[in-house]
């Protein structure tokens, strides 16, 4: 009767461990293409459902600090730092943005800002978005023009009020050449350093695709500088509206209408501090607002766009 073989080898303790404490798991065999699917449609709505949540925390942060703000405020008028002339209680401050705005004084100013500014901004723009391209691109550009647009980049925008007067006289080409002088180096700036920052191959790539110049930079070249030449532009904004407000505060003329400038030159000749306050509530909501509402949504978009979007 033939005896039965048994194998003698010592296994390896390692193995023995690993195969014991090793789950079954599922193998690549058992997983469907439908669950690979499905698992990636329901990972997308919780996605989109984190998106649609608004934050309570970003509502109320923003109000606490003003709230914050105005109580520090009306402690100082309290403590009596300074007269009531100069630093008025907060409720004389809301009587006059009040009145203001119910006059239709106050809205009236905003049009005719508001206007000023979007014209001149979507020139800054269209020119700052080309210079940044040339200069940007051309090598012999690059050098001549480059420091100098850093270089106006730090010069105050007050500064071009006096030069815009004597050039154009009393005029809205004076309030135009301030937003031009003062929006346009910081988008073209913004433009150049996106294009820095964008790999060679994506050109190279373009070109093997056959795209012609007109949409290599179309379709490739300011699509990747977007995010920071949508930085420049923000600050070109930014630079467009604070220059406005300084020439309309300092270049006072009946042809040229009454402005959000003009509130506050009017609110300081008569030493009327609740009206020069009212005036500064308002050229900081309609900052806020075009901040909010035009350039928060376009950058989420860009954002979301290329997979950055905060969750």
């Amino acid at each position: 009767m033939p005896t039965p073989e048994f194998d003698m080898r010592e296994e390896d303790p390692f193995e023995a461990s690993a195969r014991r404490h090793r789950s079954p798991g599922p193998t690549r065999s058992m997983i469907s293409d439908d669950d690979v699917t499905s698992g990636l449609d329901a990972l997308e709505q919780a996605q989109a459902r984190r998106r649609r949540r608004v934050d309570p925390l970003s509502v109320l942060a923003p109000l606490g600090a003003l709230a914050i703000v105005v109580l520090a405020w009306q402690v100082l008028v309290w403590a009596h730092v300074k007269p009531a002339w100069v630093l008025p209680p907060v409720t004389d401050i809301a009587r006059a943005l009040w009145t203001s705005l119910t006059s239709g004084e106050a809205l009236d100013a905003i049009w005719v800002s508001l206007r000023r500014g979007a014209v001149g901004f979507a020139l800054s723009l269209v020119l700052g978005t080309t210079l940044g391209l040339v200069v940007g691109r051309a090598r012999l550009a690059r050098r001549a023009f480059r420091p100098l647009l850093a270089a106006m980049q730090s010069l105050p925008s007050v500064a071009w009020v006096p030069f815009a007067v004597m050039m154009f006289y009393l005029s809205d080409t004076t309030m135009y050449a301030v937003i031009l002088l003062s929006a346009v180096p910081s988008i073209a700036m913004g433009l150049i350093g996106g294009l820095d920052q964008v790999p060679p191959l994506f050109e190279r790539a373009g070109r093997a695709l056959g795209a012609s110049r007109t949409q290599l930079v179309r379709h490739v070249l300011l699509p990747a500088a977007m995010p920071t030449y949508l930085g420049g532009i923000k600050q070109g904004w930014a630079f467009a509206w604070r220059s406005l407000m300084a020439a309309e505060l300092i270049v006072q003329s009946p042809k040229l209408g009454f402005g959000l400038g003009s509130m506050l030159n009017q609110g300081q000749a008569n030493s009327d501090m609740p009206a020069v306050m009212a005036a500064i509530v308002l050229v900081l909501v309609v900052g806020l607002a075009v901040e909010v509402l035009l350039f928060a949504p376009i950058e989420r978009r860009m954002l979301h766009r290329r997979g950055l979007a905060p969750s």
